[in-house]
C-alpha cells in the first residue's frame, strides 16, 4: 500500500491586512461599549427612582422667616409623595421647631447665629430618599448714628431680629430735615442721650406696621436709660405710628419734667397712632406750651413712673375712647394742665374712656366755649384745683344712671379742691345724672366755700338728679343775681357737706 501523500496550501497575508483587521476588530468593541455603558442626554430616568432634594443651602439672619423647599423631589412614576422634615443639628441654645414640617414648604426662624442642619425624607409606593440642606444664620452688626440729621434720611430695617437694634445713637442729635424710618426698624440710645425734632426743618415719620413696629429703646433695656425724644417741628406730616417708645427719663427733658416724648412750641405738632409708650422714667407724653396733636388714636401707656399722658385743655378733644392709661403708671389717670378751653363756636367734647381712665385737672380750667363731657366721664380735681365756666361758655354734664359724670378729689377728702363756679347765663348750663364732691377746700367766691357756685347777673345752671356731697362749705351757692332750677332741694341728693346744702342769696 502506497503511503498518502497530503499537499499543505498556505497564503500569506500582507502586514498591513492584519494590523487594520485589528484594530477594526478594537474600534467596534469600544463602541460597544460606549453604547452600553454611558447615557445619552435623552435617556430617563430607571423605572422605580425616588429622589429626595431639599433645596440649596441658605444665608439668612437671625429673626428672619426661613422656607425650606422640597417641591423639587420627585418619583419617576409620578406616584404621589409624603414628606418629612427634621432638625438633625442646631446652635445649642435654640429652641426653634419647624411648622409644617411634613409639608414641601415648612418654615421657621433662626433665633441664634450659627448652622442649622435639616434632613428630608420623601416616600412614595416606590420607596424613600433623603436630603440635607444647611441653613446658616448670622447677625448685622447695627450702626452707629453719631452726628445729626441734617440731610434728607431712610433708615431701613437692616436687623431683622425684632429684638436687636439697627442704629445705636451714641451721643445727642439734631433732626434737621426729614427723618422716615422705615417699618420694623430697632433704634437704641446710648446713657443719657437726646434726640431734638427741630423746627428748623425738622420731621420724623416712623410708620410701622402691626407685624413690624418701630421701636426707640436704651441701650439697656432699663427704665430710665437715654432722655428721650423733644419734638419742636411744626410740619404737619409728623408722626409715629405702630411705634414703641421705651426706657427714656434719664434726665428732665425740660425744667425738672422727665417724659419719652415732650412737644413743645407754638407750631410743635404730631400724630400718634397704635403707639406705645411704656417703662419710661416720667411721663409717657408731655404737650407743653401750644403744641398740638394732630391725631391721637388707639396709644396705649404702661408701667411710666408719672401719668402715661400730660396734656392741655386744647388737646383733650382729640383723644379717642379706645386708647388705654392704666397700665401700671405712678398714676393711671391723663392729667390736664391749668389752662383754658378756648372761644369756639362749636361745642368742644370730653369723651369718656373705654378702660375707665378719669381726667386729673391740675390748677384751674377756664372754660370759654361750649363744653360737653360724655356719660362716664370722671374729672378729678388735684389740690385746690378749680372749674370756671365764664360768659361765654357753658357746661353741659350729662350722665345716665349708670354712666355718672363724676367731679371729684384727686383724694377722696372733704374739702379737697375748691369747687365749679358758672358765671355763664346760657340755658344748656346743666349736670343731670353727676356727682360733685368733697370741694370747698377754699373760698371760691363772695367768701364762700362751695361744691357747685352759680354767680352774677342771670347766671343759670339746672342741676338734677345729681348727687352732692363732701363739701368743705355749702353744698351748692347761688348768689348775685344768678338763678337754678326751683326743685334744687328735691330733685338732688345731698350728703355730708359742711354747711347748708343749698345756699341761695339774692
Amino acid at each position: 500500500m502506497k503511503p498518502t501523500t497530503y499537499t499543505l496550501n498556505l497564503r500569506v497575508q500582507p502586514i498591513f491586512d492584519v494590523v487594520i483587521t485589528k484594530w477594526l476588530i478594537l474600534f467596534a468593541m469600544a463602541s460597544l461599549f460606549f453604547l452600553t455603558g454611558c447615557k445619552k442626554e435623552n435617556d430617563v430616568t430607571p423605572v422605580g427612582t425616588i429622589t429626595a432634594n431639599a433645596g440649596p443651602d441658605q444665608q439668612v439672619q437671625v429673626g428672619q422667616a426661613v422656607t425650606l423647599d422640597g417641591s423639587a423631589s420627585v418619583d419617576n412614576q409620578g406616584k404621589p409623595l409624603s414628606f418629612q422634615w427634621n432638625i438633625l443639628r442646631k446652635p445649642a441654645k435654640s429652641t426653634v421647631t419647624l411648622g409644617g414640617s411634613t409639608t414641601f414648604k415648612p418654615t421657621f426662624k433662626p433665633d441664634e447665629v450659627g448652622e442649622y442642619e435639616m434632613e428630608l425624607t420623601v416616600t412614595s409606593a416606590t420607596g424613600k430618599s433623603s436630603d440635607k440642606v444647611i441653613v446658616a444664620a448670622s447677625v448685622a452688626e447695627p450702626l452707629a448714628i453719631t452726628a445729626s440729621i441734617t440731610v434728607k434720611t431712610n433708615l431701613i430695617d437692616r436687623v431683622l431680629n425684632p429684638e436687636l437694634p439697627d442704629y445705636i445713637v451714641t451721643k445727642g442729635i439734631d433732626v434737621t430735615n426729614e427723618l422716615t424710618i422705615n417699618p420694623g426698624v430697632v433704634i437704641a440710645f446710648e446713657r443719657d442721650v437726646r434726640m431734638n425734632v427741630n423746627d428748623n426743618g425738622g420731621i420724623i415719620i416712623a410708620k410701622g406696621t402691626p407685624e413690624q413696629k418701630i421701636k426707640f429703646v436704651g441701650v439697656q433695656k432699663t427704665k430710665g436709660y437715654w432722655v428721650g425724644m423733644a419734638l419742636y417741628s411744626g410740619s404737619n406730616v409728623n408722626v409715629l405710628e405702630n411705634v414703641e417708645v421705651m426706657h427714656a427719663g434719664s434726665r428732665p427733658i425740660f425744667s425738672t419734667t422727665k417724659s419719652a416724648l415732650f412737644v413743645s412750641g407754638s407750631k410743635a405738632q404730631i400724630s400718634l397712632k397704635n403707639t406705645l409708650f411704656s417703662q419710661n422714667d416720667g411721663y409717657g407724653i408731655y404737650v407743653y406750651e401750644g403744641g398740638l396733636l394732630n391725631e391721637f388714636s388707639k396709644n396705649a401707656f404702661t408701667n411710666n413712673t408719672e401719668a402715661g399722658l400730660m396734656i392741655d385743655a386744647a388737646n383733650v378733644p382729640k383723644l379717642d375712647a379706645t386708647s388705654t392709661f392704666g397700665g401700671g403708671n405712678g398714676r393711671n389717670v391723663v392729667e390736664v394742665t391749668a389752662s383754658a378751653i378756648a372761644k369756639n363756636a362749636n361745642e368742644i367734647v370730653w369723651t369718656n374712656f373705654t378702660d375707665k381712665t378719669a381726667y386729673r385737672i391740675n390748677g384751674e380750667l377756664t372754660v370759654n366755649a361750649g363744653w360737653k363731657l360724655n356719660p362716664g366721664v370722671t374729672l378729678e380735681m388735684n389740690r385746690d384745683a378749680v372749674i370756671r365756666i365764664n360768659t361765654d361758655g357753658y357746661i353741659s354734664a350729662k350722665g345716665t344712671t349708670t354712666e355718672k359724670v363724676v367731679f371729684t378729689g384727686a383724694t377722696r377728702s372733704a374739702g379737697f379742691w375748691r369747687g365749679l363756679i358758672c358765671y355763664s347765663q346760657d340755658s344748656k348750663n346743666l349736670l343731670e345724672n353727676a356727682e360733685v364732691s368733697y370741694a370747698g377746700s377754699n373760698v371760691i367766691v363772695s367768701g364762700k366755700k362751695a361744691n357747685v357756685a352759680i354767680y352774677g347777673t342771670r347766671a343759670a345752671m339746672t342741676i338734677k338728679n345729681t348727687r352732692i356731697s363732701g363739701s368743705g362749705g355749702y353744698g351748692v351757692y347761688v348768689a348775685y343775681g344768678a338763678s337754678a332750677n326751683t326743685d334744687l332741694n328735691t330733685a338732688n341728693t345731698f350728703e355730708t357737706n359742711a354747711q347748708t346744702n343749698v345756699m341761695i342769696e339774692k
